[in-house]
């Protein structure tokens, strides 16, 4: 995977690539999906979930320039692989997902693996988890088809975000970076990505005339 996926594309960063190669994706899948954990796609979890394509999580937390003295956010953390190569890389990670199933889940595989800097939280996914607030950098582990605002509230100063934003009716996305700089968020565009949207992050309908 290390070596024919990820260097390929762009995937430089040493630390990065050593957590991943530490750590054991396929513990991160329930038992039948295990023999597909290396594959260049995105695994099926059911529910509209997945577990991302390596390349895609490897460059968003890339993006992120993790620092080991700094606080994590990772939104739809699923199963909890995002979050446990974050957790390698920052101080500590909380990690927010909506499925109990999915969360508990996450919890036994990183007891398992001795991971323990992660706190995991389940609430709903839009609105991030403020009484943590605020995080160097936030990861949100799937594609949107736009940045929840009371996401963007909760990075501090200096603080990054990486997701994908998704594409018009099933069209290619573009994984995005955002940086708070003097109270401001901007972003810029990273790298195409067919990432599947999140279910539940649809920004809300307007009225036309």
């Amino acid at each position: 995977m290390i070596d024919g996926q990820l260097r390929p594309n762009r995937v430089t960063s040493n630390a990065l690539l050593t957590v991943i190669a530490d750590l054991p994706r396929e513990r991160f899948l329930p038992e039948g999906l295990r023999s597909v954990a290396y594959a260049d796609d995105d695994v099926p979890l059911g529910g509209g979930r997945f577990l991302m394509e390596p390349m895609v999580v490897a460059r968003l937390i890339q993006a992120l320039e993790p620092a080991a003295d700094e606080r994590a956010l990772v939104v739809a953390s699923g199963r909890g692989y995002g979050a446990a190569l974050v957790s390698r890389l920052v101080k500590a990670v909380v990690a927010l997902e909506s499925d109990q199933s999915l969360a508990s889940a996450a919890e036994q595989t990183m007891k398992e693996l001795g991971i323990d800097n992660v706190q995991q939280v389940v609430a709903p996914m839009q609105g991030g988890v403020p009484a943590s607030a605020p995080y160097d950098m936030i990861l949100i582990e799937g594609a949107v088809r736009e940045i929840p605002p009371a996401i963007l509230d909760q990075l501090a100063e200096g603080g990054r975000l990486t997701t994908v934003l998704a594409g018009p009716n099933g069209a290619l996305g573009v994984a995005r970076l955002a940086l708070k700089e003097g109270g401001v968020t901007s972003g810029r565009p990273l790298f195409d990505a067919s990432t599947p949207l999140l279910p539940g992050f649809a920004p809300p309908q307007r009225f036309t005339f």
